[in-house]
């Protein structure tokens, strides 16, 4: 039966009101995403060049069912290059600090030179400066007062401004100049910096000095715990060149030691710890270890690149009770890799806060425990991916490839369980590796009675089904039967279990408890619409304004400059990482547009217009709208900037510069 002016509707295409439903001549096709290229894209090393699920090139692999087949619906080799200053401006002289390298420094400390080739100072919209019409963000050059509106995120935060005469917005916080050839002094607001510097630079905690990571490429750093471990149960454990910076005090990071590369060797002075400290020979007992006290909480899951400090923070802010970080390579962890140990940061508003880990190897996951344990103290809990499903992974043995190797999985779970003490540890699976062989809740007893595991997440897919059907609850309940089971038989103390699979609503998060978890951790549902948690916490769906949605990038950006940073490189790395999550985000269906409530994550819609201009800005799969939308709150995107989204059907403009 057909509606009028419209096909018959098709499984998985969202019922849209006619009015707001495009001709197919202007726009002829559904949206198909690759969700498994979005959302659980592999990595390489080097963080930020190669993005998630690129290392292969582009050339054949193997398929889940073992035969070669062409990479496709992804982008091969997303590049993301780097943007700064034309002059580069030593970062302490910037802060109005004496560089200690004087002549002998690489960058310039000529403030003259620099400011003549520095861009224009930029404003920062406000709340209040957005709007549902074109140009969507009030001009403040047609305001009476707008150097009174121009303000810096950073600054308004913390009381200072840490990129100093780099900032892009430094006249909101330099005085004037006293004559024409001078350069006007920087201001500080000594009561608010003086009350956010103990909690940790820009508000954040868990800043690894680089001296330890350079003793951990070096091979010098000591694992005490782990080696004991490792050669009880193998035999032999690695050798170490010394032990030069053994677990590390957990003192917080001064802004000076961290804003220079070259400080390098200054922090190498860190203090340091006997290594022959006294361990303990048995496992951690339950009750020893911290309790997870997740009853009723909603959990943001740790999501590869779009699971950044900012995002988290914004979901946060939305109601997200429990947060995790990217997921971390453990290799690349114990390499002292820069970009790895930056997963580790925690914003002070993260209430509770996990690392989640990825590796193959007892010899690389449980020292990874130690060293982050004892290298960041505001770490709640520490992850175990155990349901990554794509091959480059897979094959490595890692993620959800560990479920065939239950004797090799016991051995890494107990060992990081000894490692990181009174933290606890958890772990996030899939129901198995096939499709249709359901394997978890064999493993769920001995993950608790066993392995010393304090907590867990079950996927509701496996391995091999991806996103291809909707997530099994009735499976997800019977695990958590299980576990109950097997912990009361134990006499162990409650053990969390959480869900995850296709949330999108408060009425889906509400009929989900219903199998008996303790709550349910969110992934795609808050890529796409991250106030889920507000619908959650209110117990309402939300049809929410164009404008409100502005206002959540405008956020975003706001919290992406304090984190990477107010100068040039920072702003240009937060506009990288708005556009991916803005490749989320316009996919979101309003619910005033649809016919029947609620929206599903996996109905698609068919072209449509929105209730206003902006509600159809929002909505454009064109990446370079993206990177408009990201110069309303950035300012111009440098003519070298381009955007490709990881799920290529995603952008119509995909091939070409995403400002043009």
């Amino acid at each position: 039966m057909s509606r009028e002016g419209t096909d018959a509707p098709r499984a998985g295409v969202a019922i849209l009101k006619p009015e707001f439903i495009l001709p197919r001549a202007i726009a002829p096709t559904v949206e198909v995403i690759d969700d498994d290229a979005a959302e659980e894209g592999g990595k390489s090393t080097k963080r930020g060049a190669e993005d998630a699920g690129d290392d292969q090139g582009g050339k054949a692999a193997k398929g889940n069912d073992g035969r070669m087949k062409k990479q496709g619906g992804m982008n091969k080799g997303r590049k993301f290059e780097t943007l700064r200053d034309d002059v580069q401006l030593c970062q302490k002289y910037a802060a109005d600090r004496d560089c200690s390298f004087g002549n002998d420094c690489r960058r310039s400390h000529d403030l003259s030179l620099y400011f003549a080739s520095k861009p224009a100072d930029l404003p920062f919209p406000r709340r209040d400066w957005l709007s549902e019409s074109a140009p969507f963000v009030q001009d403040p050059a047609t305001t009476t007062s707008s150097s009174s509106l121009i303000y810096c995120p950073t600054f308004e935060e913390l009381g200072y401004c840490p990129q100093g005469f780099k900032c892009r917005y430094l006249s909101a916080h330099q005085l004037a100049p006293v004559a024409p050839e001078t350069i006007g002094d920087l201001v500080v607001n000594e009561e608010k910096k003086a009350a956010e510097e103990p909690k940790g630079l820009r508000g954040e905690t868990n800043w690894v000095p680089a001296g330890i990571m350079k003793d951990m490429r070096s091979n010098r750093y000591a694992f005490p715990i782990a080696d004991r471990y490792l050669l009880k149960i193998d035999g032999q454990a690695p050798i170490r060149k010394g032990a030069a910076s053994i677990l590390a005090p957990k003192a917080v990071v001064s802004e000076e030691e961290m804003m220079n590369e070259q400080d390098e060797e200054e922090m190498a002075a860190a203090s340091k710890i006997d290594a022959d400290k006294d361990i303990k020979d048995g496992p951690m007992r339950p009750e020893e270890k911290k309790r997870l006290n997740w009853e009723g909480k909603t959990y943001l899951a740790p999501l590869t690149t779009t699971g950044n400090l900012p995002f988290r923070r914004l979901c946060v802010s939305l109601g997200a009770d429990i947060t995790c970080s990217e997921m971390g390579l453990a290799s690349s962890f114990l390499q002292g890799a820069g970009s790895e140990w930056a997963l580790t940061k925690r914003h002070e508003s993260e209430k509770n806060f996990g690392v989640q880990v990825c590796g193959s190897k007892t010899s690389q996951l449980v020292p990874a425990a130690e060293a982050i344990v004892n290298q960041c103290p505001d770490v709640d809990f520490v992850d175990v991916n155990l349901g990554c499903p794509i091959d480059l992974v897979f094959n490595k043995g890692a993620g959800s490839a560990l479920f065939d190797a239950p004797g090799k999985l016991g051995k890494i779970l107990v060992g990081m369980s000894r490692a990181l003490g009174s933290v606890p540890l958890t772990v996030k699976m899939r129901t198995g590796i096939k499709d249709r062989q359901n394997t978890a809740h064999k493993l769920i007893p001995r993950f608790a009675t066993e392995w010393g595991v304090n907590g867990m997440t079950i996927h509701g897919r496996s391995r091999q089904q991806r996103y291809s059907r909707l997530a099994d609850w009735e499976y997800i309940k019977e695990c958590t039967e299980t576990l109950r089971a097997s912990c009361d038989e134990a006499n162990l103390p409650r053990v969390p279990i959480f869900g995850n699979g296709d949330c999108f609503s408060s009425q889906q998060y509400y009929e989900s408890l219903e199998s008996g978890v303790d709550g349910l951790m969110v992934a795609r549902g808050a890529l796409i619409k991250p106030w889920i948690f507000t619908e959650i916490k209110e117990r309402r769906e939300w049809d929410i304004s164009a404008v409100e949605r502005l206002e959540f990038i405008r956020k975003f950006a706001e919290f992406g400059i304090t984190h990477w940073g107010s100068d040039t490189e920072g702003i240009n790395k937060t506009r990288r990482y708005l556009c991916e999550s803005i490749s989320f985000t316009h996919r979101y269906i309003p619910l005033g547009l649809l016919e029947t409530l609620p929206g599903k994550i996996n109905e698609r819609a068919p072209p449509f217009k929105g209730r206003n201009e902006l509600e159809t800005l929002l909505a454009s799969s064109d990446s370079r709208d993206w990177v408009k939308l990201s110069e309303m709150f950035l300012g111009p995107s440098p003519d070298d900037f381009s955007f490709l989204p990881k799920h290529k059907s995603s952008s119509q403009g995909s091939t070409e510069e995403g400002n043009g």
